[in-house]
């Protein structure tokens, strides 16, 4: 009997974690469409092509998610299938909401965007060479990429390595497994991907708020836009695994330890869902018109969405213009996932996609899918 009873439990138990939404016909008969209008197949078909283990999407319209779905995996040994609640480490899309919290300080007076970033750092200074031509690095060039700094991205950490410090990732000191993070060009020249840069914004947000990075985040930026299953917190809290994601190589490989630490959390350390990120899309959207500010007023929200010296670069997010449509995106990579968001700037349009899987290719088929099958403008 008792063995009857922990079999029915258990099928109870898989059913609900497989169970997606229910919606009306209308939507689902668009999820069949999105899922059927990829190039060589339907999705399970292109994720077998891929051999993407899990995938997790949502998609917006008129400022609201019509639906969100997991498919595949989330850990394929422990047969534990992808579902909304399933966590991801999107890489850097945590950079989008990092520059939130450097625009809520700006906005509470705390910060200026214009100053010299020194000025603010207190646990470590940058040290301006000849390369800086005796320009001045701000917040604005760090969040858009156009201080002149180095580093690109960084590869994270397995289980078993010491975590550096943030100034010690900053200065290129063991255990840091990245060089240091200087002046390579002048500031405001031009655009140059700098996950370093991005860096050196966090240590300016625990400097100037005196809180734990992945503390300050959730309560001035993640919760008050309603994305509570969301954190920065490296490596994930116990309660917080049984939801984590096992990342794959292209192989299909399962990744060392699950998952990569990321003490950059700025720049990749974000564990989210696509259901939390369509939040941050929405907002942004509604704050842009001046129709919610749960975070940002809408100016601040016009300045995160609005190309900085570069054409496409913005404060912490890329805006792309396609036939005169305006939409603002962010692509990600941490190892064994990939991530993206696209969203209309001035329209209610949008999509979020993750994959447990260094290859992403299949995102770009979902996008342009999504797009087709909700007339997105521009498309």
């Amino acid at each position: 009997m008792k063995k009857y009873c922990l079999t029915i439990l258990l099928l109870l138990c898989l059913a609900t974690a497989f169970a997606q939404q229910p919606y009306s016909n209308a939507v689902n008969e668009q999820i069949i469409e999105v899922e059927n209008n990829l190039p060589g197949g339907n999705i399970t078909e292109r994720m077998k092509h891929y051999n993407v283990k899990g995938l997790s999407m949502a998609v917006v319209k008129n400022h609201e998610i019509v639906w969100a779905k997991g498919y595949g995996w989330a850990d394929e040994k422990a047969k534990l299938p992808v579902t909304t609640a399933t966590l991801f480490e999107p890489g850097s899309i945590s950079k989008s909401l990092n520059a939130i919290g450097v625009l809520k300080l700006v906005q509470d007076g705390k910060l200026n965007l214009n100053r010299d970033i020194n000025q603010y750092l207190t646990s470590w200074q940058f040290p301006y060479d000849s390369l800086s031509n005796g320009k001045e690095i701000t917040l604005s060039h760090l969040l858009s990429h156009t201080a002149g700094t180095s580093v690109y991205g960084f590869p994270g950490y397995d289980h078993k390595s010491k975590i550096p410090t943030i100034p010690e990732i900053l200065d290129g000191k063991e255990p840091a497994n990245t060089p240091p993070v200087r002046s390579v060009s002048e500031p405001g020249l031009k655009f140059q991907y700098s996950g370093g840069g991005t860096i050196i914004s966090q240590l300016i947000i625990t400097d100037v708020s005196h809180k734990f990075y992945d503390q300050f985040m959730y309560d001035n930026v993640l919760k008050p836009m309603g994305m509570t299953h969301s954190f920065y917190t490296q490596p994930p809290a116990k309660d917080k695994m049984k939801n984590i994601a096992t990342g794959y190589t292209r192989d299909g490989v399962e990744v060392d330890s699950k998952f990569y630490i990321y003490p950059e959390q700025a720049a990749a350390g974000l564990w989210t869902t696509p259901t939390d990120l369509s939040k941050y899309l929405i907002e942004m959207q509604m704050a842009y018109l001046g129709k919610s500010s749960k975070v940002l007023s809408q100016d601040m929200t016009r300045l995160h969405l609005t190309p900085f010296i570069d054409h496409s670069s913005a404060l912490g997010t890329f805006v792309q213009e396609r036939n005169g449509v305006k939409y603002f995106f962010h692509d990600a990579g941490n190892k064994g996932f990939r991530g993206l968001y696209f969203g209309s700037v001035e329209g209610d349009d949008g999509l979020v996609v993750f994959v447990n899987s260094d290859d992403g290719d299949i995102i770009v088929e979902l996008l342009n899918s999504v797009a087709s099958v909700y007339g997105w403008k521009g498309f």
